[in-house]
């Protein structure tokens, strides 16, 4: 499944492997919220301009800043071995 078809589900699994593939899934996820930019800005403590960068898929972006984002936006960032068919174990 790409970023593109991402839509709002408890059990989704959606490989992330380039910035940009992230930047798409939150700016997806934040107008499924009906949030603007500047919401999220707001709600994660952080300047807009973040947000776009995050959202465009600026690769040198704090890590923990995007993992806070990504946490109040619901979702968790979860790292396992490629070809592993094992979710949440």
């Amino acid at each position: 499944m790409s970023t593109d078809e991402f839509t709002a589900s408890p059990s989704l699994t959606v490989p992330i492997r380039h910035s940009e593939d992230l930047g798409k899934l939150v700016r997806q996820l934040r107008a499924e919220q009906g949030l603007l930019q500047i919401d999220l800005a707001g709600l994660a403590g952080t300047g807009n301009r973040f947000i776009v960068d995050l959202e465009r898929g600026k690769p040198t972006l704090q890590l923990q800043k995007v993992l806070d984002v990504l946490d109040l936006m619901g979702l968790e960032v979860v790292v396992r071995r490629k070809g592993d068919n094992r979710h949440g174990e």
